[in-house]
């Protein structure tokens, strides 16, 4: 009780301390914590746009799981029996998917039966009609009658009533009303159906209709309580065929429920395949969640790794409060050892201090998590923010495992310099103080060097992965993403700031000495007490240093892989829209399948010799001018792409992709960005703009077939004569062109073959070669309502259209990416944190060194120093140390993302990266910055000029008299 006592005695005495080590624990269980929420946050929000975007592209609904037997029991009991246990298995197996069920459907079928009309002279005998007899749970809410009735739950004198869908009164040659038996030996009582009802989907987008119900054109639809009361469990007919179906609510799903349903999966899988020989399960999400898993988990150790920096400066922050307060209590540590106290008594009362300041920690800290968590799900860029649907965020197990595991790192960081002091005793504790010059422990042991060392031996690393994959045209997917990458550049961040604070004492030495005989006495103190005491100074500058160099390197990543991503995908389409519209032409139409009458048509065509070669299709071009008219549009273009062509000079030919333009319209419509070309884009168009034969070649191409300026190329391919073509110009780059080697495909060892383009005139290679489709073109107006009005003049013209590319939409998926959107979130949340515990460790740096020094202040002003000149000295002070930290923190920020950023096209497929990967900076991003630090280093003066004002001479010299 009385080293309780003695606990809450010395916390009260230091409690500004006190609340500043709470505030840093509190701060580090939150970020830690953070992390689970956000991972998990953002990979649901991940899953189900992957989910969403699966039903766009498919048409069909992706949580679905489908589960089909055929059943192969050798009587209608055993098979009977088997269905029903099938019923109860997957009953229960409903709930442990964990997530809300939709639609659950049992289906039922039998056999093909021949089915002959009772009444032959009503309809026709000699047509056959094989047909089964099929049943679906809750089938009736799901459907609506386009003729006839409902039929009966129960036989009516003997006959069973079935629906039947629309085509199957024409496939089956029959008419409502009608009785058919079924003739098969293997029914030994048949049973008499009569159809009553002709029915239509009510809904056809309802999650019931797993199976379209146009695909029962040739079944009896049986009521399922009638189905299941006289086939399933009777013994005249056997049930051959069953379905189970979920149709499962995926905006729900997380990753508990991924683990669930992957785990049913397996138990349904085991089930099936070890109870019947003939089986099948359809579960689309499947493919959706394993290309999920393997994305989600390099997002999981990206997000960490990105954290890296700030998980040091919580470390960093954490040890400098902690070694505040121990130093405060030096002296009475120094006593206690000296009566008799050992290390363990002395270390313990720490231990129950940081336990009691851990466990308020650890429960404020998740909260506090999730709601950074909830502010970080707005993130559009790096400190950008916009209104968007917010992330569905809970606190889960692993947010207070993650807790736990931060509140005993940070126990373990503020017990580090309690457990240093217990070695001193009181007569080497006045030696140290008398030693407050002493060498710091990083600079003593050269961790400054080994840093710089491991990180740049890393850069190096990286480098050469980065060659290999460009020059092998490999997918980055092939190589995990290495948590080094974001741990090397904070190591070379921290390990420059070091070596640039041990140097920096010298260089204010070399500023003292220039002026010594000129510094007025305010300046010439300041000078001496920086420069001599240069070592008590080193945590604040290293905290400031790292704040702002973590900040310009993560505005720099976040804005270069933004840009990256957006300038990809606008190179990659060329211009804002690509229509390919449809041409009228003379080609047969494609041979139809019919069966054995097919099979005997192609033998005999393929009889017949064959004289001349194959016909080349003729086209008719469509109006162009209609497109240039249509409101919204600032340019047309006309743009033809024959992606097999090939070109031949001398023996030697080689496959290209041929784009035919015109200068002029082309110029107004495509977009090249600057400086990826020696010349402007247009100065190459107007090369070629006089000369119809005039192409411009890709580097490639001139590297590969050893071609240059004024050569003459024959250009054609399949079914065409090869024209001449003369080379004005060699290109490195053009809008759509990637001239990366491709991926190899797998098993293919040879070197990928380089892509290559040739750019000529569209009515030359029309009139010489050949008219075929082309592209058009369209440069939207930089108009708010530019677009929506394009697209509903388009709709209204009812202009035949094959394929329609917006690259506004792919800009607008590119940024509300979930992985592109993570990163941005948490270098966010990396700064935001690195600003608010530099700005307390400058403020409570700066309060203790001020009350520390109150004796100093008190008799320089007794001295005659006047209030101004200290507010000078203390200016002069902070412009030396906080001042300095923040120019060289700048400096370190610029040369890491020099040296770094470019790391991250790793991240990037290197096959499809162009433009080539740039390092990016924005002048809004620093200012931001330096607006952010300038506010921070504004009020902290402002504090410590107050409290210098309040310092009384009298009370300050009576202190030294003391």
């Amino acid at each position: 009780m009385a080293i309780l006592v003695m606990i809450f005695r010395k916390m009260l005495k230091n409690k500004w301390l006190e609340l500043s080590l709470l505030f840093g624990l509190v701060l580090s269980v939150a970020l830690v914590s953070s992390m689970p929420i956000y991972t998990e946050a953002i990979l649901q929000r991940m899953l189900v746009k992957e989910l969403e975007n699966y039903q766009v592209t498919s048409g069909s609904y992706p949580l679905t799981y489908r589960t089909g037997l055929f059943l192969t029991g050798e009587t209608p009991k055993e098979n009977g029996d088997s269905a029903r246990n099938v019923d109860q298995f997957m009953q229960s197996m409903g709930s442990r998917f964990d997530l809300p069920i939709r639609a659950y459907v049992k289906e039922r079928g039998t056999d093909t039966f021949a089915f002959t009309p009772k009444d032959t002279e009503r309809m026709d005998a000699s047509v056959k009609r094989n047909v089964d007899i099929v049943a679906l749970s809750d089938f009736e809410e799901h459907v609506k009658l386009v003729d006839g009735v409902m039929p009966a739950k129960e036989p009516v004198n003997g006959v069973f009533e079935v629906l039947v869908v629309e085509s199957a009164l024409t496939q089956l040659k029959m008419v409502l009303g009608n009785e058919f038996v079924i003739e098969d030996e293997r029914v030994k009582n048949p049973i008499t159906v009569k159809p009553v009802g002709v029915i239509n989907p009510k809904d056809e987008h309802d999650l019931f209709w797993n199976t379209p119900l146009e695909s029962y054109g040739r079944s009896f639809i049986m009521n399922y309580e009638t189905f299941e009361k006289y086939i399933t469990g009777g013994n005249d007919i056997t049930i051959r065929a069953g379905f189970w179906y979920y149709a499962l609510e995926y905006s729900r799903m997380d990753m508990g429920s991924i683990e669930s349903f992957i785990r049913t999966h397996q138990r349904i899988e085991s089930y099936i395949t070890n109870t019947f020989p003939s089986q099948a399960i359809k579960a689309p999400a499947l493919g959706v969640i394993s290309k999920y898993m393997d994305r989600q988990e390099q997002l999981r150790v990206m997000l960490w790794s990105l954290n890296v920096p700030v998980m040091i400066m919580l470390g960093f922050y954490l040890f400098m409060v902690s070694n505040l307060i121990v130093e405060r209590q030096k002296t009475e540590i120094a006593v206690l050892r000296s009566r008799g106290a050992s290390r363990m008594q002395i270390l313990l009362s720490y231990v129950i201090e940081g336990v009691m300041l851990g466990a308020v920690a650890f429960a404020i800290g998740p909260y506090a998590g999730m709601a950074l968590t909830n502010m970080l799900g707005a993130s559009n860029g790096f400190l950008e923010f916009v209104q968007r649907s917010a992330l569905i965020v809970t606190i889960n197990s692993t947010a207070y495992k993650y807790a736990l595991y931060a509140v005993g790192f940070s126990l373990i960081m503020t017990l580090i310099p309690a457990f240093l002091a217990t070695r001193t005793s009181i007569v080497g504790h006045k030696q140290q103080m008398a030693r407050m010059s002493k060498m710091s422990f990083t600079h003593k042991y050269f961790i400054d060097i080994l840093l710089l060392g491991v990180s740049l031996y890393g850069l190096q690393s990286f480098k050469r992965r980065m060659s290999d994959l460009q020059s092998l045209g490999l997918d980055s997917a092939n190589f995990k993403v290495d948590p080094l990458l974001f741990l090397v550049p904070a190591l070379f961040t921290l390990g420059l700031g070091l070596l640039l604070l041990r140097v920096y004492p010298l260089f204010i030495r070399l500023v003292y000495w220039l002026g010594r005989k000129v510094w007025p006495p305010s300046l010439y103190s300041t000078l001496i007490q920086v420069g001599r005491s240069s070592n008590q100074y080193n945590f604040l500058m290293v905290f400031l240093m790292i704040t702002l160099a973590t900040g310009l390197f993560s505005a720099s990543a976040a804005r270069t892989m933004n840009s990256n991503t957006l300038e990809k995908v606008k190179y990659k389409n060329g211009t804002d829209i690509i229509l390919n519209v449809k041409w009228e032409n003379d080609a047969p139409p494609p041979m139809m399948g019919g069966g054995e009458e097919a099979e005997e048509e192609t033998e005999a065509v393929t009889t017949v010799p064959i004289i001349t070669g194959p016909k080349r299709i003729q086209y008719t071009e469509p109006p162009f001018q209609v497109f240039s008219d249509l409101p919204g549009v600032a340019s047309a273009a006309k743009v033809f792409v024959k992606d097999d062509a090939v070109a031949q000079m001398g023996k030697t030919s080689s496959k290209i992709k041929l784009m035919g333009v015109d200068t002029d319209e082309f110029g107004k419509t495509a977009y090249m960005k600057d400086r990826l070309l020696e010349h402007h884009f247009y100065d190459y168009l107007n090369l070629i703009s006089t000369e119809p034969s005039a192409v411009l070649v890709s580097r490639t191409m001139a590297d590969e077939m050893g071609v240059k300026e004024g050569d003459s190329v024959n250009i054609g391919w399949n079914n065409v004569s090869y024209k001449p073509f003369t080379i004005y110009g060699i290109i490195d780059y053009w809008p759509t062109f990637n001239p990366n080697p491709q991926q190899p495909t797998s098993g293919n060892a040879k070197k990928p073959e380089l892509p290559k383009v040739v750019v000529g005139h569209l009515s030359y290679i029309q009139s010489a070669i050949a008219l075929e489709p082309y592209q058009v073109w369209i440069d939207l107006k930089d108009e708010p309502t530019s677009k929506q009005t394009f697209n509903e003049a388009l709709n209204a013209k009812e202009i035949p259209i094959e394929s329609f590319i917006d690259t506004g939409y792919e800009l607008t998926l590119a940024k509300n990416d979930p992985f592109q959107m993570a990163i941005n979130g948490v270098m966010t949340l990396g700064f935001l944190i690195s600003v608010v515990i530099s700005f307390f460790g400058f403020l409570l740096y700066w309060v203790l060194s001020l009350n520390g020094r109150v004796l100093q202040y008190g008799i320089l002003r007794a001295m005659g120093i006047s209030f101004m000149q200290l507010i000078g000295m203390l200016v002069t002070e902070q412009v030396l140390t906080s001042g300095a930290a923040f120019l060289i923190g700048a400096g370190i920020g610029n040369v890491t993302s020099l040296l770094f950023v470019p790391l991250f096209q790793l991240s990037f497929n290197s096959t499809t990266q162009v433009p080539p990967f740039q390092v990016m900076f924005d002048s809004t991003d620093s200012t931001r910055l330096y607006i952010i630090v300038t506010i921070m280093i504004t009020i902290g003066l402002g504090i410590l000029g107050y409290l210098l004002s309040r310092i009384k001479i009298h009370q300050a010299v009576k202190l030294g008299e003391d």
